[in-house]
């Protein structure tokens, strides 16, 4: 969504997000840097076998393409899987969860359209 946040901030804030929370924080998968690209998000879905979850940054990291998300969630809550979100320190586990995420995705996505002033 346009922002950009060096790696060593945005590991130091997953790894105090996971101190808070009490999660046990394995490592971090760095994503490209190209636009659009998912590719470490991917692989890491493709192993949610092996982990209890994930932790992202921000969940503005998530892809702009409103599908894709959805592939993601539900992948995730199939998986029986949280996917947490340090930045705006949220989790979603539920169905619950998932529509309020994804309220706050369109509101995110329609406010540069909103007018800028009022006449």
């Amino acid at each position: 969504m346009g922002e950009r946040v060096p790696q060593h901030v945005q590991n130091l804030v997953i790894r105090d997000y996971c101190e808070r929370q009490g999660l046990h924080y394995l490592l971090s998968a760095t994503e490209y840097a190209m636009e659009s690209c998912h590719l470490m998000l991917e692989q890491v879905l493709d192993g949610l076998a092996q982990i209890d979850g994930i932790v992202a940054y921000s969940m503005f990291q998530l892809p702009e393409i409103a599908t894709v998300r959805e592939r993601i969630y539900s992948s995730l809550l199939k998986s029986g899987k949280t996917f947490h979100f340090a930045v705006e320190s949220l989790r979603m586990s539920s169905m619950a969860e998932r529509d309020r995420i994804e309220t706050l995705w369109r509101i995110k996505q329609i406010l540069p359209l909103c007018p800028q002033t009022i006449a």
